[in-house]
């Protein structure tokens, strides 16, 4: 029996050894793409080819894992500190589920749980983390903390949502218009909301990918004046268009993708009378649809309010958004994988 079981244990260790030599091989395309090591704090600094290889990564691991029910334990062995100083349902699930099927162990941390920036500072927090960890994704209220981490650290940090971007919920919008519309290029995307975090990752990676963007702020409520300048800057660079109006028909008109947020973000909670005041004739409803281009399609990161977008949109066919939750775990895992391995993809290129 002895003998026997050990012979089991050998031919298994060497069946999956063999399996996860040949998942790291892939099919060398994109080849000049090089993003291991690297870390994730804005799209700002991520070239097209690059935005596109994390997507191809991302759609692969989709296809081999959920559809042909593959299993790649690409990450086993590592492990991977989630610093939570903000709430979230979707960031939490998608990396914790995500680095856990990939074969590495998620450890969860609240401010409860660790003294970042309190009775330890960042710099050393940086520091320790990177001797027990292989990689950080961090949810905080100040970008700066993020940047502080990345200058310390000597493993990748990724940003889980910071005040000003929250650049892995685009790579889920991305991937999710993608496999709606079959490529981004010439695509028309329409912000109508507050000029939040999101908008900004949208700004930075958009035109990247040929794609236009149509704003509708209140006034009072723009993006980050810098962040326009450099969105403008790249647009012009990419041959894309980028128009900024104040009223929501505006910016739908001729749109292929209607997109809102929360009105009122964590930390805003004093001011949500306010806020919801100035908002009124935001909601996104099938009048606003109207205007829009014939195939249009809806996108909200969640969770939702109904006066940000009424259950009409919401619920119908046209609405992408449990979808785009589900890609935020596809995604994460795409870049994990594509910033802690030498993984190339199996499937053929996305066209984007």
């Amino acid at each position: 029996m002895f003998t026997l079981r050990n012979t089991f244990r050998y031919s298994l260790k060497t069946v999956q050894y063999n399996q996860l030599k040949n998942f790291r091989m892939g099919r060398g395309c994109l080849g000049s793409v090089h993003l291991k090591g690297r870390s994730f704090l804005t799209l700002k600094d991520f070239k097209p080819d690059e935005i596109k290889h994390i997507l191809w990564a991302s759609a692969d691991l989709k296809h081999r894992i959920k559809h042909q029910g593959e299993y790649l334990p690409l990450l086993q062995g590592k492990s991977i500190a989630m610093i939570f100083e903000k709430r979230s349902t979707r960031t939490r699930m998608s990396t914790e589920t995500g680095f856990s099927l990939l074969g590495g162990h998620p450890c969860f941390l609240t401010p409860q749980d660790i003294h970042l920036g309190i009775s330890e500072s960042t710099k050393d927090t940086a520091r320790v983390l990177s001797g027990l960890t292989d990689i950080v994704l961090a949810r905080v209220y100040n970008h700066s903390t993020l940047e502080q981490l990345e200058k310390d650290a000597s493993i990748p940090i990724i940003n889980g949502l910071s005040e000003l971007y929250h650049p892995i919920q685009i790579l889920a919008d991305l991937l999710t218009l993608n496999e709606h519309y079959g490529s981004l290029k010439g695509l028309t995307v329409a912000w109508i909301g507050d000029g939040n975090n999101v908008l900004h990752s949208l700004m930075m990676s958009l035109p990247k990918l040929g794609v236009n963007l149509r704003i509708a702020t209140p006034k009072g409520y723009e993006p980050d004046a810098t962040i326009t300048r450099e969105a403008q800057q790249l647009f012009k660079q990419f041959g894309t268009d980028m128009q900024l109006f104040s009223e929501p028909l505006e910016a739908a008109q001729g749109s292929n993708v209607l997109v809102t947020d929360t009105w009122v973000s964590m930390g805003q909670e004093e001011e949500k009378k306010k806020r919801i005041k100035d908002f009124q004739g935001y909601q996104i409803t099938m009048q606003t649809g109207s205007v829009a281009a014939s195939d249009w399609t809806f996108l909200h990161c969640l969770p939702r309010k109904s006066e940000e977008v009424n259950d009409e949109v919401f619920y119908s066919p046209r609405s992408l958004v449990f979808t785009e939750a589900e890609n935020r775990k596809w995604t994460i895992m795409g870049l994990m994988v594509c910033i802690l391995t030498d993984y190339r993809p199996q499937i053929p290129q996305l066209k984007l």
